[in-house]
């Protein structure tokens, strides 16, 4: 087996580190990993390690057979059902403009291809389940959990013990590489940080590859805030009763039998629908119509956003004033206007926070108008005003 003269090039400051060498640049060539996800960590993940020469067309030379040569394909696995979306461009590095609404795993296998153009790349648009898990994760040599849905990550892990595969998981949010993790609309996401933990992926995945793992059990922890930024944490020894691996009986069943969804506390809400939601008693909600007629006609109202404070500082209704809802829940009494006659009227980003707010302001029975604003802000960007920013 050998490369090509413009591969020793290419790689040529990898394979001179100790330990690398030649032979470690041919387990890579030929080496087939697979990501599951090309999105924050995904993408900085699937740069380096096709940057890396992992996925890419080695041409067999056989000394004693000179009239004789094959072609044998590593490759690259790309599995994602998403569609590239502007929120994604913060973080989602090998996206562009051009690329949204185009599927991820698409849009990446070209920026990949723009890299390195010898890659072999497998691009499966579709979502993984617990029927597909095992046919579309077995043909590779490694996989990455680059997800960021705890059902999804349960199917990734349980698949990869039935097929005895090396997992390289990581996750993401706020500025932290956290063991439990939300979506990133929900909590937030300093791109930079994605980009860390996918780095720390594709390294690991190397270093199994070409041998110079050293096989210890650990779990790296990340804070952009904190110092030191990274903390290492041993883990227990294996449970011989453990389904995953332990040395008894007891293992993982068939995984199409499995409900991930429910076996994670069900389905992620819809807090934007549950935020449009027709309420029990709909004395207790206005729309967004309503509120605006009130704000041109000039009434006297309370107007409160309970979002956090860094939210209300993006944007904001002129007439609302801040009150976070931890406040309001906390002591609600002190903040209804001092006028019985004037309703208050609670706000926040989708019209979830703000029934929270409303119902802790009618528990004290102070006979006032209270009603939180159906579909919060983002009702009102669509429905009344199309430039209020929706983040």
């Amino acid at each position: 087996m050998t490369l090509s003269l413009s591969d020793y090039r290419r790689y040529g400051r990898q394979m001179i580190l100790n330990g690398f060498g030649l032979q470690g640049q041919l387990r890579l060539s030929y080496a087939s990993v697979v990501v599951v996800g090309a999105g924050g960590l995904g993408c900085p993940a699937l740069q380096y390690l096709g940057a890396s020469g992992i996925g890419t067309t080695l041409h067999f030379v056989f000394p004693r057979l000179s009239t004789n040569s094959s072609t044998r394909s590593g490759r690259i696995g790309i599995i994602d059902h998403d569609r590239v979306e502007l929120s994604n461009l913060q973080r989602q590095i090998l996206h562009n403009e051009e690329t949204v609404g185009m599927p991820k795993a698409q849009s990446a296998a070209m920026a990949l291809k723009r890299i390195n153009s010898s890659l072999v790349i497998d691009t499966i648009a579709q979502a993984l389940t617990p029927e597909n898990a095992v046919s579309l994760l077995e043909p590779y040599d490694i996989i990455l959990d680059c997800t960021d849905n705890p059902p999804t990550r349960y199917l990734i892990s349980d698949t990869a013990v039935v097929l005895g595969k090396p997992l390289v998981s990581g996750a993401a949010q706020k500025f932290e590489a956290p063991e439990h993790a939300g979506t990133c609309e929900e909590t937030g996401i300093l791109g930079a940080v994605t980009g860390i933990i996918g780095n720390l992926q594709a390294l690991e995945t190397i270093k199994i590859l070409t041998g110079l793992h050293d096989a210890k059990p650990t779990l790296t922890l990340f804070s952009a805030l904190n110092t030191p930024q990274f903390r290492s944490i041993k883990m227990r020894s294996r449970k011989s009763t453990c389904p995953a691996c332990g040395q008894e009986s007891q293992k993982i069943g068939a995984i199409n039998d499995i409900d991930y969804v429910q076996f994670c506390g069900g389905a992620t809400p819809d807090w934007e629908s549950l935020g449009l939601a027709e309420s029990s008693n709909p004395e207790h909600r206005i729309r967004v119509r309503d509120l605006k007629n009130a704000l041109d006609a000039k009434e006297p109202i309370n107007l409160i956003d309970v979002r956090p404070k860094i939210e209300f500082d993006i944007c904001h209704l002129s007439e609302s004033t801040h009150i976070s809802l931890s406040e309001l829940v906390a002591s609600p009494s002190s903040f209804l206007s001092s006028n019985a006659n004037i309703p208050t009227y609670i706000i926040c980003r989708l019209g979830n926070d703000s029934q929270i707010a409303a119902e802790a302001l009618r528990e004290l029975k102070t006979d006032r108008v209270v009603k939180d604003v159906v579909g919060g802000l983002r009702a009102w960007s669509k429905d009344i005003d199309l430039l209020f920013p929706i983040y």
